[in-house]
């Protein structure tokens, strides 16, 4: 690290469980985020600004008005623009340092395997079943972790997937069907916080997986009532008839 990194992430380094080691696995890092809207744009902002090395987000929509509310990474002069550069250039705005791999694409079949395997950390910050279970089997066959996210009307809720480590759970244990596909912001929607608070702790989880610190959410998922601000925790156990992680 030089003199400016130094000082720039010198709130971070001051913490016993960072120090100079933890920030310099940050910049040596490398996160894949699928989706850049609710969710994809704060964990991006704090990931970039934290001083993760190298952040590749893909999202193959463009910025639209009815975003605004709450896709943070984007403003009002992005409309019409792909998201992926919207992130890019906010990104970009918060740390020049950062390497950002913008890709506007449906991050899907053999790219998809190829993009988990080259990554440290997966955010999945997608906003369909089909998606989220296509992440889940990549992450489970090229054991990378995933955090996975998901934000819907004042409910939020999130979990950690650490393929190979711990007997851990997948997404597949927790959801046994692709189904539900009209639970979307757009049919319900969504309280913009929520994507907020979701989002920032995938974010924070993805940096203590990195920096191997902590307690992750490894076999529990966290879900949070916005209308109530009350939290509960679900404990999850390895599905042995999982068709993704079970045992064959």
């Amino acid at each position: 690290m030089n003199d400016q990194q130094l000082l720039r992430y010198s709130r971070q380094i001051m913490l016993p469980q960072v120090d100079i080691a933890g920030q310099q696995k940050l910049l040596d890092a490398r996160i894949l985020i699928v989706g850049a809207g609710g969710l994809g744009s704060p964990a991006a902002m704090y990931l970039a600004a934290a001083g993760v090395g190298q952040i590749t987000i893909y999202d193959d929509d463009q910025v639209d008005l009815t975003n605004l509310q709450r896709q943070i990474a984007h403003d009002t002069s992005d409309i019409g623009l792909d998201k992926v550069i919207s992130t890019l250039n906010t990104l970009k705005k918060i740390n020049p340092d950062v390497q950002v791999h913008a890709r506007k694409a449906r991050l899907q079949d053999e790219l998809l395997f190829e993009e988990v395997a080259t990554a440290d950390v997966v955010l999945d910050c997608s906003d369909n079943f089909a998606t989220r279970f296509a992440i889940n089997r990549a992450c489970v066959q090229r054991e990378t972790a995933l955090v996975s996210g998901a934000a819907i009307r004042f409910e939020g809720q999130i979990s950690v997937f650490t393929p190979g480590i711990n007997d851990s759970p997948c997404y597949n244990c927790l959801y046994q069907s692709d189904g539900e596909e009209l639970q979307n912001c757009a049919r319900n929607g969504v309280i913009a916080p929520i994507t907020g608070i979701i989002g920032s702790i995938q974010a924070l989880e993805a940096m203590k997986l990195i920096m191997a610190i902590g307690e992750n959410l490894t076999g529990r998922l966290l879900l949070l009532d916005g209308l109530t601000m009350e939290w509960q925790t679900l404990r999850l156990k390895k599905n042995p008839a999982c068709p993704t992680c079970g045992n064959r």
